[in-house]
C-alpha cells in the first residue's frame, strides 16, 4: 500500500462487523482420495471509517470464516469519510484488478459490485460511484479497493503535510 501511515493501533474498543466476501472450496488430490478445504475472504469494519480484510483457510467453513475475521482485525486501516462519501476520486490496481472510486452526492447510494461493495459498506461509505476493470477475482478486488481507500486523504491531512492553512489548500 501507499506510504501513508493510517494503520489502526488497537482493536479492543472497536465494534467491528464482519462481512463474508467470498468462500472458495479447494480440493487436494491425494492417493487416499480428495481432501476438501475452504478459503474465506472476510472484510471487517465499524462503518465509521475503519476497515480491514483477512483470508482464513480451514477444513470447515465456519473455522475458515473465524480465521478470516481474526486476520482482518490485525490489518485495519483508517479511511477519511466526509458526509458519507470519499474526499476525492482515487484509482488503484492490484494484480489484474483495477478499481476506480469517485465521490457522489447524498442519496446516490453505493454504486459498486460484489467485493468492492462489501469493503465500501464496511468502512461506512453510503454514497460513492465505483468501477472495477480487469479481473473480477474477489481476492484482488478487495486488495485493490483497500489500496485505493488507504491512499485517500482529507483536506486537513493535506494541510498538515504541506505545513499550510486549511484555507490555502482550497485556494490552490
Amino acid at each position: 500500500m501507499a506510504g501513508i501511515n493510517n494503520k489502526v493501533k488497537s482493536t479492543n474498543d472497536l465494534e467491528l462487523k464482519d462481512r463474508l466476501v467470498a468462500i472458495n472450496r479447494v480440493t487436494k488430490v491425494t492417493k487416499g482420495g480428495r481432501a476438501f478445504s475452504f478459503a474465506a475472504i472476510v472484510v471487517v469494519g465499524n462503518e465509521d471509517g475503519i476497515v480491514g480484510w483477512g483470508l482464513g483457510k480451514a477444513s470447515e467453513v465456519t473455522a475458515a470464516i473465524a480465521k478470516g475475521v481474526e486476520a482482518a482485525k490485525k490489518n485495519l486501516i483508517k479511511v477519511p469519510v466526509l458526509k458519507g462519501t470519499i474526499p476525492h476520486q482515487q484509482a488503484a490496481k492490484f494484480g489484474g484488478a483495477e478499481v476506480y472510486l469517485q465521490p457522489a452526492s447524498h442519496g446516490t447510494g453505493v454504486k459498486a459490485g460484489g467485493a468492492m461493495r462489501a469493503v465500501l459498506e464496511s468502512v461506512g461509505i453510503t454514497d460513492v460511484l465505483a468501477k472495477s476493470k480487469g479481473s473480477s477475482n474477489p481476492h484482488n478486488l478487495v486488495k485493490a479497493t483497500m489500496e485505493a481507500l488507504a491512499e485517500l486523504r482529507d483536506a486537513a491531512t493535506v494541510a498538515t503535510n504541506r505545513g499550510i492553512s486549511l484555507e490555502k489548500v482550497f485556494k490552490g
